[in-house]
């Protein structure tokens, strides 16, 4: 069996598209074990668990904890919940009063 700096160095010798191929190969079973690995360990800490989904809940069969999502209780959420109760409004601003000079904006010139 050939060491790893062997098979790089035969891989070298080879024309342009079969290094291309073992480099694209190299890659997707790279990102396939990381798929795999990121899989496996969301699944063991149930990552994917709805509560009351697993069989034994449906069939009242057994008490299953489920893990809570930690972004369960973030405040943009609160505040959703909150303006839904509450009716909508609109609220008009004169942006155009005469009690406010108006002052001509800078052009601004960004160098590239």
């Amino acid at each position: 069996m050939k060491s790893l700096s062997q098979h790089i160095e035969h891989v070298k010798g080879k024309p342009h598209h079969i290094r291309k191929r073992v480099a694209f190969g190299a890659a997707a079973v790279g990102a396939a074990l990381i798929a795999l690995v990121w899989l496996i360990s969301s699944i063991s800490i149930n990552a994917f668990a709805v509560k009351g989904s697993s069989f034994a809940d449906a069939t009242g069969q057994g008490d299953v904890e489920t893990a809570e999502s930690p972004a369960s209780g973030l405040a943009g959420a609160a505040a959703s919940l909150e303006s839904a109760r509450a009716p909508a409004r609109i609220e008009i601003v004169d942006a155009t009063s005469s009690a406010r000079p108006t002052k001509q904006a800078e052009q601004t010139t960004i160098p590239f």
